[in-house]
């Protein structure tokens, strides 16, 4: 009898704490607001609210967030979407995740101007301009605009080179990079990089320059002597996926496969960084050709980016678990990227990043760009 009402009283106090973190995860939700209809992105939206209630201590540190499938089912959204809105947390400071137990608000979340500062320096704008005889929907559409939500609508936009080895690297990082900021950028290949500057003799239209960790070197070279600084841009696999794949049996293998090689083997050491202790990486293909069905035979999971897909499917063994993930890129090269653009043109000044400890320095020469966590700029 006495096991009996143990085990009883052992349900109710399990239930209890999941109603209890049901009605926490409720109200974080109803801190939180997506509209489908605002030219602003679904995931920027969230991010910032998240922010705001991190900072305003609506999650305490320490404190674990609702999973993301409870915060993709409460706000009506897809999982990815908020998969993504947490990896950008992590990547900002945040929140951190830990392994089996979930995301927690970080201890020490990064310091910005205060949430009253913020919101009076809002209302002040909105006065301001309700004085000029707008409203406020003609200030947030102005806003936006030049904010580089729709970069297409900003006449006489900054000119950015961006310079890779393949035409679906070019367009990955000229879609992240127009998405961010209010720039034009202008998408050569490396192999033809050479030919234009030869034939451009002058310092030329491009405010910056940015390229992938391996082709640094050669893009310095080739701009030399022109003021044109480079940035070098770092592409990483999302959050959601490296959750994914620390669910894994332990010995799982894992191939890695995009359009591209290079494309293919940039994610591989993306995954290989997070050092992942359950999982044997087995290598990385195009998503073509004879590597493809080799890689295929030897492996239990691949990881694909989304126009590689159909063909992994379409050639993988039924048992085999395809995860498509098409990377995020590192925000601190938006950051850093941003820097560059505001200061006068010509002022021949250098970026460099923080160090940052806990990420591993890169390996020389050509994996370099492989090995990489950070982002540098020359």
């Amino acid at each position: 009898m006495l096991l009996v009402l143990y085990h009883l009283d052992s349900t109710l106090d399990r239930f209890s704490v999941g109603v209890l973190y049901d009605q926490y995860s409720m109200t974080i939700a109803m801190h939180l607001k997506v509209d489908a209809r605002s030219p602003i992105p679904m995931r920027r939206q969230l991010t910032e609210q998240l922010k705001h209630v991190i900072e305003s201590g609506g999650v305490p540190p320490d404190q674990t967030l609702p999973s993301i499938r409870e915060l993709a089912g409460f706000l009506g959204i897809n999982t990815n979407t908020v998969a993504r809105v947490i990896e950008d947390l992590k990547r900002s400071g945040y929140v951190e995740a830990r392994r089996g137990k979930g995301v927690f608000a970080a201890a020490m979340p990064p310091a910005r101007p205060s949430p009253h500062l913020r919101e009076r320096f809002l209302r002040d704008t909105v006065i301001r301009a309700a004085a000029l005889g707008m409203t406020a929907d003609d200030l947030a559409v102005g806003v936006l605009s030049v904010a580089g939500v729709h970069p297409a609508a900003v006449q006489g936009a900054v000119e950015v080179l961006l310079v890779e080895c393949s035409p679906a690297e070019l367009d990955f990082f000229a879609g992240q990079l127009e998405a961010h900021l209010p720039i034009r950028v202008d998408k050569v290949l490396l192999g033809a990089l050479g030919a234009l500057t030869r034939r451009q003799k002058a310092p030329g239209r491009w405010r910056a320059a940015a390229t992938s960790f391996s082709h640094l070197p050669e893009v310095e070279r080739l701009l030399g002597g022109r003021g044109v600084p480079v940035i070098a841009l770092l592409a990483e696999a999302h959050l959601e996926t490296l959750h994914r794949l620390a669910q894994l049996p332990p010995g799982t293998r894992v191939g890695v496969v995009s359009t591209a090689a290079d494309t293919a083997h940039n994610l591989e050491h993306s995954i290989a960084n997070a050092a992942l202790p359950n999982i044997v990486l087995a290598g990385a293909a195009p998503g073509e050709g004879p590597a493809l069905s080799r890689l295929l035979r030897r492996v239990d999971v691949v990881i694909c980016s989304t126009a590689a897909s159909e063909a992994v499917r379409r050639l993988a063994d039924p048992s085999v678990q395809v995860m498509t993930d098409d990377r995020a890129l590192d925000p601190r090269a938006i950051e850093m990227l941003s820097a560059l653009l505001v200061r006068p043109t010509g002022d021949g000044d250098s970026v460099s990043p923080s160090p940052d400890p806990r990420r591993p320095r890169p390996r020389p020469a050509a994996r370099r760009a492989r090995d990489a966590r950070g982002v540098a700029v020359r």
